[in-house]
C-alpha cells in the first residue's frame, strides 16, 4: 500500500512538473510587446555582468604594476580611472534594471490581470458556484505580484548568472588551469543541493498559495456577511475558524522556512569550503611558483563575484518558486473550460419579434446529478405576461436562467423567435433580456452610476426620467447628495424596497422585450412590496414577463400561471381557473392565505 502511495504521489509530481513546463512556455508572449524594452533590460544585464567581471582584472593588473619594477604613477591613475568608469557603468545599468525593468514587469502583470478578468468574464456562472470569491481575488492580486516579480528579475538574473560564471571560468583558466579546474570541481555539490531543495519548495509554495486564498476566501466571505455574524453574536465561531486557518498558514510556512534554513545553511558552508579551498589550493600553487600574490588574490575575488551569482541564484530559485506557483494557478484558470461560448455561425438577434419556447428541455447542475427539469415544454407569446410558481425546488429559477444562457440545457432547446438561444450570439440575447431579482446587487458607487448601468450611454436627464418612472426618484431627491450619493458596498446604506427600485430603474433604461422578475419582491415588506409593485407592473407594459412569485397575491392578474413541480408543468391556466381546480395551485394559495 505504502509503495502505491508512493508510485501515485510520484506520478502526481511528475504531471505538475509537465505541466510546470509547459507555463513557462506560456508566459512568454507576454513579454512581445515590450520586447524592444526587453532586450535593453537584457543588454543592461549583460554590461553589468561584464562591468562585475572587468573589475577585478583591473585590480589584478594594479597588483602587478604596483608590485612590478616598472610602477608609474600615472598607470595608477589610468587604473583608478578604468575603476570608476566600469563601476559607473554598473550603477547606470543597475538604474535601469531597477526603475525601467520594474516597469516593464508591471506592464507585464497588468497585461496577465487584463487575460484574467476577461477570462473571468466569460466563464459561465456555474464556475462562479463552485469557486469562492476569495479565491479568484488571491489569484488576481497575490499571485499575479509574484508573477511580476518572477517576470522581471528571472531572466535578467538567469542572463546575469550565466555570463558571470562562463566569464569567471573562461579568464581564471587564463591564469592557471588545474586551480581554476578544483575550484570549479566543488560547484556539483552546490548543484545537487539546489536540487533537493528545489523539489521540497515547489510543494510547499504551492501549499502555499492554496492556504493564502483559502484564507482570504474566509475574509472575504465573514466580511460580507457580517451583519448575519454580528446578528448571532457569532464573533467568537468566526474568530475560532479564522484562527485555524492562520495557524495552519503558520505551518506551511514554517515548513517553508525550515527548508529554506536548511537551503541557506548549506550555501553558507559551500561559500566557506569554496573561500577556504581557494585560499589554502592557491598558496600551495604560489609556494611551487605556479601563481603568484596578485592572481591568488584575483583568484579570491572572482570567487566572491561566483558567490554573489550563488546569493542570486538562490533568491533566483525562490523567486521562480513563488512565481511558477501563481503562474500555474493562472493557467488553471485559463483553461477551464468556458461551456457557454457563441458558435462560429452565431447570428445577432435582431430585436424581439415573437415568442420564447421550451422544447422538451432538461437540465441538470451537473453529468451524475439529478435532473432539475425533465421534458419541459412551454410557449410564451410575445407580450404575454406569465407566471411561474410551485414547490421549492421544482426548477422555477432554473428555468428561466436557461433563456439568457447563464445555464445550458442538457436536451432539448429553448427559443426566442423559432431560433434556438444557442444560435444567438450571448451579447445580443442578454441585451434583450432584462432580470430583476430577490437579491439585489448595486455597486459601491453613486445612485446615478447604479442606474446608468443599464445603459452606459444615458444622459442625467435619461437617469432621472428612469427613476421616476422606477419610483425611486421620490426618495432619491430626499438624500442630500441626491443623485450623486454613494449607496455603499452591495447598496448598504439603502432599503431593500429602495434597492430594487434602484434596479428597476436600470431596466427601464435598458429597456429590454423579455423580462424576468425571479420573486423581485419576496423579501420586502408590504408597504415596499406594494411601491416596488406598481413599478414592476408600469415596467412590464408591453414586455413579454416571466414572474416567479412567492407571494401568490402579486400574481392574481397574470395572464397565465404555470405551477411547476419537478415533474414538469403540473396545472397551467388564470389565477381563478386554477382555483377552481382545487389542486396544487389552489393548495399552495390556500396556504399562503392562511
Amino acid at each position: 500500500m505504502k509503495r502505491e502511495r508512493k508510485a501515485a504521489a510520484a506520478d502526481k509530481a511528475e504531471t505538475q512538473e509537465k505541466y510546470q513546463k509547459g507555463n513557462i512556455k506560456r508566459i512568454f508572449p507576454f513579454y512581445r510587446p515590450y520586447k524592444l524594452l526587453f532586450g535593453l533590460d537584457l543588454l543592461s544585464a549583460l554590461f553589468m555582468s561584464l562591468a562585475g567581471l572587468v573589475f577585478p582584472m583591473l585590480v589584478r593588473t594594479l597588483l602587478y604594476d604596483v608590485l612590478g619594477d616598472s610602477f608609474e604613477w600615472a598607470r595608477l591613475g589610468e587604473i583608478a580611472g578604468f575603476m570608476i568608469g566600469v563601476k559607473l557603468i554598473e550603477v547606470g545599468c543597475r538604474y535601469y534594471m531597477t526603475t525601467v525593468g520594474h516597469i516593464m514587469g508591471a506592464r507585464i502583470e497588468k497585461d496577465i490581470r487584463m487575460s484574467l478578468f476577461g477570462k473571468f468574464m466569460r466563464l459561465p456562472t456555474s464556475f462562479y458556484d463552485d469557486n469562492k470569491v476569495g479565491e479568484l481575488m488571491s489569484r488576481s492580486t497575490t499571485d499575479l505580484f509574484d508573477i511580476t516579480e518572477f517576470a522581471h528579475h528571472c531572466p535578467e538574473e538567469v542572463f546575469i548568472v550565466v555570463v558571470k560564471f562562463f566569464g569567471t571560468f573562461a579568464y581564471l583558466m587564463t591564469i592557471n588551469i588545474p586551480l581554476t579546474l578544483i575550484i570549479f570541481a566543488t560547484l556539483p555539490v552546490f548543484a545537487l543541493v539546489t536540487y533537493f531543495y528545489n523539489r521540497r519548495l515547489r510543494r510547499i509554495f504551492r501549499a502555499n498559495r492554496k492556504k493564502v486564498a483559502e484564507i482570504n476566501s474566509h475574509l472575504e466571505d465573514t466580511l460580507s456577511g457580517i451583519r448575519v455574524v454580528k446578528s448571532f453574536t457569532s464573533e467568537g465561531l468566526e474568530t475560532q475558524r479564522f484562527d485555524k486557518d492562520n495557524e495552519d498558514f503558520v505551518k506551511i510556512k514554517k515548513q517553508s522556512y525550515l527548508n529554506m534554513g536548511g537551503f541557506f545553511s548549506s550555501i553558507t558552508l559551500f561559500s566557506s569550503i569554496l573561500y577556504i579551498v581557494t585560499a589554502v589550493t592557491g598558496a600551495a600553487f604560489i609556494q611551487k611558483g605556479e601563481i603568484n600574490t596578485a592572481d591568488l588574490i584575483a583568484y579570491l575575488l572572482y570567487v566572491s563575484t561566483l558567490l554573489s551569482t550563488v546569493d542570486t541564484l538562490v533568491q533566483l530559485t525562490e523567486q521562480f518558486q513563488q512565481g511558477m506557483a501563481g503562474f500555474s494557478r493562472y493557467c488553471a484558470i485559463m483553461d477551464t473550460p468556458e461551456y457557454i461560448t457563441d458558435k462560429p455561425t452565431a447570428e445577432n438577434l435582431q430585436g424581439f419579434n415573437g415568442e420564447i419556447e421550451f422544447n422538451d428541455v432538461t437540465f441538470a447542475y451537473n453529468e451524475n446529478g439529478a435532473r432539475v427539469l425533465k421534458d419541459l415544454s412551454v410557449k410564451v407569446e410575445k407580450g404575454e405576461n406569465v407566471a411561474i410558481v410551485g414547490p421549492s425546488g421544482g426548477g422555477k429559477t432554473t428555468m428561466v436562467n436557461l433563456i439568457p444562457r447563464f445555464y445550458e440545457a442538457t436536451g432539448g432547446s429553448v427559443k426566442i423567435d423559432g431560433k434556438d438561444v444557442r444560435d444567438i450570439t450571448l451579447e445580443s440575447l442578454r441585451q434583450c433580456i432584462g432580470i430583476v431579482q430577490q437579491d439585489v446587487y448595486l455597486f459601491n458607487g453613486t445612485v446615478a452610476e447604479n442606474i446608468a448601468y443599464g445603459n452606459l450611454a444615458a444622459t442625467r436627464e435619461e437617469i432621472i426620467e428612469a427613476a421616476k418612472a422606477s419610483g425611486a426618484d421620490e426618495f432619491v431627491k430626499k438624500m442630500e447628495e441626491g443623485y450623486d450619493t454613494v449607496v455603499g458596498e452591495r447598496g448598504v446604506k439603502l432599503s431593500g424596497g429602495q434597492k430594487q427600485r434602484i434596479s428597476i430603474a436600470r431596466l427601464f433604461l435598458k429597456n429590454p422585450p423579455i423580462l424576468i422578475l425571479d420573486e423581485a419582491t419576496s423579501a420586502l415588506d408590504n408597504e415596499s412590496e406594494r411601491l416596488v409593485q406598481k413599478s414592476l407592473d408600469k415596467l412590464s407594459k408591453g414586455r413579454t414577463t416571466l414572474t416567479i412569485a412567492h407571494r401568490l397575491t402579486t400574481i392574481k392578474n397574470a395572464k397565465r400561471i404555470l405551477v411547476l413541480t419537478e415533474d414538469g408543468v403540473a396545472e397551467e391556466g388564470t389565477h381563478q381557473q386554477l382555483v377552481a381546480k382545487n389542486g396544487i395551485y389552489a393548495k399552495l394559495y390556500e396556504s399562503y392565505e392562511n
